[in-house]
């Protein structure tokens, strides 16, 4: 009897009970006020440098074209110059130099995935650019015979003739005009 008891009392205060809170609270935002303080990167531009790299990543494999800015090829500034348009509405200068000139300096230290890296491969500063992804990886169209693809900075060729890394900024380039 003492068990039945026992037993109708406990189901009883478990349907009176209140319901407890989860067991469980939601992870906050990752990208929050104080990540953007310390590191100086907008949740916003999180986001676009993820939409730059998802498409600078699907032209893996476009061969490379002296002077070219399609996915028939493109030589490097061509790329560049292609992805940040698409992505970001921005037109960057055409050449590599030109794009360092218009962009802003930063130490490698820096370097977040969308920001620009340069190269000296033709015996001359920023000959060379391209798309810092991440990790040490950077994605560029390379030369006559190569298609794009992704490389290792410090690999020892690329460090070698590393002139540096830009970051680009919506007043660094003209905004595409909008179609109507």
């Amino acid at each position: 009897m003492k068990r039945l008891l026992l037993t109708v009392m406990l189901c009883s205060g478990a349907c009176w009970a209140q319901p407890t809170a989860p067991a469980f609270a939601p992870a906050p935002s990752i990208w929050s006020q104080s990540m953007e303080v310390m590191t100086g990167v907008s949740r916003k531009w999180v986001d676009q440098a993820n939409d730059l790299i998802s498409d600078a990543m699907g032209y893996l494999g476009t061969p490379y074209r002296k002077g070219g800015t399609t996915d028939k090829g493109f030589d490097c500034s061509g790329f560049v110059q292609t992805v940040y348009a698409n992505t970001l509405g921005l037109i960057l200068p055409r050449s590599a130099l030109e794009q360092a000139k218009a962009t802003d300096p930063i130490e490698a230290t820096e370097l977040q995935p969308g920001d620009l890296v340069f190269f000296n491969t033709m015996r001359r500063a920023y000959s060379h650019v391209g798309i810092y992804l991440g990790n040490d990886q950077f994605i560029h169209s390379p030369r006559p015979g190569k298609q794009v693809r992704v490389e290792n900075m410090s690999d020892s060729y690329w460090a070698k003739r590393f002139n540096g890394a830009r970051r680009v900024h919506s007043d660094s380039a003209d905004p595409r005009p909008q179609r109507p």
